[in-house]
């Protein structure tokens, strides 16, 4: 009973415990998050209406430096179309970087009386390892999202889309996905923000036509 009423929550602060789902995407200069850079990062904090659906807020973004001695694999590179040596990226270092995201979510969570952000992310543990570790360079002590804990919009996608793959994922869903678009954290952090949302959003209407068909059901 307990779960259901949390699904049918209309307040942001009762619908996940406490937690603020923010949806992140990074892009990388590899798959190991202590060794390869991290470039870009993009992270878009969710509502919730009156009715308790969520809905997408604008996303916050920026390039990253690599940091000093990072390895950047060049077939990383030719898939994000990144040139980590363009000044009109106007990268920032990874401290200053991290600042930038973690002010806007640490102000959607409080807006929205949430005691801490969990990720949200296409395989979430990718890009979860690779925040934890530019936190762990930096020795930031102010990282708003919970350390370890996450949601997978490609798990879920999975299970009630058949699809793991984010573009499949977001066609399954109702939405339009630009491949020329993709792998760029912006567009992804976007495109998952909306796939998670109807994900929730259509759980939620499920469980209410359920609880609406028990209720007719009684004498």
């Amino acid at each position: 009973m307990e779960q259901l009423n949390n699904s049918l929550a209309v307040r942001m602060a009762d619908r996940f415990r406490g937690f603020l789902p923010v949806i992140v995407d990074v892009e990388t200069g590899g798959f190991d998050a202590n060794r390869d850079a991290l470039l870009e990062i993009a992270a878009v904090a969710v509502g919730m209406d009156q009715e308790g659906n969520l809905y997408p807020h604008p996303v916050v973004s920026t390039h990253v430096e690599p940091f000093l001695g990072a390895n950047i694999d060049p077939r990383a590179l030719e898939i994000t179309g990144i040139d980590p040596d363009n000044p009109l990226r106007a990268a920032l270092e990874e401290r200053a970087a991290l600042d930038h995201i973690f002010q806007a979510v640490r102000t959607a969570v409080r807006a929205n009386e949430c005691q801490r952000a969990v990720l949200v992310g296409h395989n979430a543990a990718f890009d979860l390892g690779f925040l934890n570790a530019a936190v762990h360079r930096v020795g930031h002590k102010r990282n708003p999202f919970h350390p370890f804990s996450c949601f997978d919009t490609a798990s879920l996608s999975g299970l009630l889309y058949g699809q793991t793959v984010l573009s499949k994922a977001v066609l399954a869903a109702g939405y339009s996905f630009d491949s020329r678009e993709a792998h760029s954290a912006v567009y992804d952090a976007e495109r998952t923000a909306l796939l998670f949302c109807r994900i929730v959003n259509r759980l939620r209407s499920l469980e209410v036509l359920e609880l609406e068909r028990v209720g007719t059901a009684l004498p």
